[in-house]
Formats: C-alpha cells, sequence, structure tokens
C-alpha cells in the first residue's frame, strides 16, 4: 500500500533522528564504552529482519570462549525495569525473544532491561562471571558503545527502497549504517545470482572496513509443540494452517508451501499475545479445512503457545512449531564472518583501529 501521503511525518521524523545522532557524534550527548565486549546485533528497519536468529548463532559461536549474557529490551512484555530471564518465567513479563533464547540456552544469563547502561550494570553486578555481552536490537541505543556492531538487512525488504517510518519501514537513517563493522543480509533465497549480490553491494555503497555477508533461515523439520499429545512427524504433502505473528511472515509462509499443502493462514501483528479469541480462530481454521489439518506455526510464536493449559486438546494435538537457524551462503563467506568477529571481540577493534 502507497502510504506517500505520510511523507511530511516521516520528513519530521528523519529530522529528530538526525539531530539525535548529531548529538552523539557532536560528544554532546556520551556514548559509554565497556571494559567487556559488547557485540550489538540490530538493524534499522521495523522487525522481521532475523535478529533472534542471528543472536543465537553469535551465542552458540562465542558461548565456546566467553562466558555469554544476552541483553534485551524485551519488547512488549508488561514488567519495567531489569530482570533476568528464567526459563519458567511468562513471556508477558520477559518478551517472546528473550524467553525463547533462554529456552535454548539454559545457561547463558539473559536478562531484559529498557536502560541498556542499567542492564549492562546489573548483569555485571550479579554476574561477573560474564565476560561477553550480546546486546539485542541495540543499534539505535546510542548511549552504549559497542566493540562490534552487526546490522541486518531482509533480502525481500532491502533498505535502499524503502523510507523512513511512518510512510515506510525504515526506524533509523540509512546513512548510519557507517557505524556497523558487518553488514548481514538474510532470509537470502538459496538460489540467487553474483549480480543480485553485486547490485545489493553496490546499492549498500560499504567503506573498507566493513564487511558484508550473505546467508539464509534453514527451517528444520516442524517439531510437536505438545509431544506427548501430537505425532512427532508431519507428513510431507499434508494439509496445514500456518500461524505467524512475527515481522515478516512471507517466507515463512513460502517456505511451508515448500513442503506442505497450505491450507489457510492466521497472520497477526509482530509480538502478537495470543488470546482466547485467537484460539477459537484457529479451531475455526481446522474445521474449514475439514478437521484434518496440523497448524504449524515459528519457534518465536510458540513460546507464546507452550503453557499447555490454555491450549484445549483439540488444538494442542495439532501444533507444530518450525525451529530456524542461520546459514550463510558460502562457507569461505562464513569462516570470513566468524574470523573478523572474533578479531574485534578479541582485540577492540573500531574500524580497523585498536584502541584501549
Amino acid at each position: 500500500m502507497n502510504r506517500f501521503y505520510l511523507a511530511p511525518l516521516s520528513m519530521l521524523y528523519g529530522l529528530a533522528i538526525r539531530v539525535r545522532h548529531a548529538l552523539f557524534d557532536w560528544k554532546i550527548l556520551r556514548s559509554r564504552e565497556y571494559g567487556i565486549p559488547v557485540v550489538c546485533v540490530g538493524n534499522i528497519t521495523v522487525g522481521g529482519t532475523g535478529k533472534t536468529p542471528v543472536c543465537e548463532y553469535i551465542i552458540d559461536l562465542l558461548s565456546k570462549e566467553y562466558a555469554v549474557a544476552l541483553l534485551s529490551r524485551g519488547y512488549g512484555r508488561r514488567t519495567k525495569g531489569y530482570l533476568e530471564v528464567r526459563a519458567e518465567a511468562s513471556y508477558r513479563d520477559t518478551g517472546d525473544e528473550p524467553k525463547q533464547i533462554k529456552l535454548k540456552f539454559p545457561n547463558v544469563v539473559v536478562a531484559v532491561c529498557e536502560d541498556r547502561r542499567e542492564g549492562i550494570r546489573r548483569i555485571r553486578e550479579e554476574h561477573p562471571q560474564v565476560n561477553l555481552i550480546v546486546l539485542d536490537d541495540g543499534f539505535q541505543h546510542r548511549r552504549v558503545e559497542a566493540w562490534a556492531n552487526v546490522v541486518l538487512m531482509d533480502w525481500t525488504r532491502p533498505i535502499y527502497h524503502d523510507h523512513l517510518l511512518p510512510w515506510g519501514n525504515l526506524r533509523d537513517v540509512t546513512s548510519q549504517l557507517h557505524r556497523a563493522n558487518f553488514v548481514i543480509v538474510t532470509k537470502c533465497p538459496i538460489e540467487y545470482t553474483p549480480l543480485e549480490l553485486r547490485i545489493i553491494k553496490k546499492h549498500l555503497a560499504l567503506f573498507p572496513y566493513q564487511s558484508i555477508h550473505f546467508t539464509t533461515m534453514i527451517d528444520g523439520e516442524p517439531v510437536a509443540l505438545f509431544r506427548e499429545t501430537v505425532p512427532q512427524l508431519l507428513p510431507k504433502g499434508g494439509d496445514v494452517i500456518a500461524l505467524a505473528g512475527i515481522g515478516n511472515p512471507k517466507p515463512f509462509v513460502a517456505h511451508l508451501k515448500k513442503r506442505y499443502n497450505v491450507v489457510d493462514k492466521l497472520l497477526f501483528e509482530d509480538h502478537h499475545p495470543y488470546r482466547r479469541s485467537d484460539l477459537e480462530r484457529m479451531r475455526q481454521a481446522v474445521a474449514k479445512a475439514g478437521g484434518v489439518a496440523a497448524i504449524v506455526t515459528t519457534e518465536k510464536d510458540a513460546v507464546k503457545l507452550i503453557n499447555r493449559r490454555k491450549i484445549p486438546d483439540d488444538i494442542a494435538g495439532r501444533l507444530y512449531y518450525m525451529p530456524v537457524n542461520v546459514s550463510f551462503l558460502d562457507r569461505h563467506d562464513e569462516v570470513n564472518f566468524i574470523t573478523k568477529l572474533k578479531q574485534y571481540v578479541r582485540e577492540n577493534q573500531k574500524h580497523g583501529l585498536i584502541h584501549s
């Protein structure tokens, strides 16, 4: 939908963003750097670029050498201030993505705090063994100076064809991409041409100190959410209902269509909290499909549906979720990314220059 009529508001938003960045660049507003590595994973668009899988990839990579903690804002939670995420906590208190990461990495400290400085302070105070922090969605939080900034761009929503909010989906000006050490293009198609990669590189026009990497999201086999009541395997080609409350559900639905017969789609806004009315919509969709369709959702949504007591048996017996992992299109490119990221973390480099 063309929202050109919102262009004036977009211009005002852009002016405010540029003034704020200028205040940090002129040292009127101060960024703080810490004595332990802080790796920021962020973007300049609103949601849907795949930050959580990339955070999980980096945690898995660096936790082999460091005591890693993850700090997130905890978007959509009903709590305020600093909160350490427990595996048994409700996603309503922690946010869905931090809860997902905690379930996947139970030995990693996961915390939420809208004030990232306070969050880092509390993590270091309460967990002195932590010697590396992954900052989820902190690229715009300039009060914290990261040792390495990893910025994501969705292949299907290139930033150079977008506009600032509310006209488009950009939450930041594209010129701020210069602060990124790494740009990761996510959700790339498996079949691509070298020309397509060159076009993206030309549009982004990165500096020599920056590197660009191309990745895709690999969906595993659907996993039964309630394994005690659901068959472990979902037959390929069977009828399924796609259920998602994520920023960009198109790749998820497209992938389902390659394996299954998608008879219906229940799509909600990002971070959607599932209610009784939504369960009724699932029941109606199943009935409309003849009563035999499975319901397949995302790993992020599964966190919000895991409370077995609130899910009726007829719905629980059909629920599956699709685990997602990041995969680099080229193995040599992945090795290059790992090598450079570890170098930034180890030597505290900025734009290729070592500093104390």
